[in-house]
């Protein structure tokens, strides 16, 4: 399913991964923060916590496009 798919993969990836600062070592959850994750995508956080949650529908292949390059996907994996 798509919102658990999304939440694997944002935990999966650090900050530094995709070019964003990391202060300190501590962070409350593992890998990239959903602000983080949205602000890289190019969609607002409300919008991409809704995905999260399994409550997105019709979503466009322009956003999930932006959401896999966020992520790093591969083509394999964003087909």
């Amino acid at each position: 399913e798509l919102s658990e798919f999304l939440r694997t993969r944002r935990a999966k990836l650090r900050p530094g991964d995709v070019g964003l600062p990391e202060f300190g070592r501590h962070r409350r959850v593992p890998g990239l923060r959903r602000e983080e994750l949205a602000q890289l995508a190019g969609v607002s956080v409300a919008y991409y916590t809704r995905l999260e949650q399994g409550n997105g529908r019709n979503v466009s292949a322009e956003v999930l496009d932006a959401i896999a390059r966020a992520l790093r996907l591969t083509d394999a994996e964003s087909a």
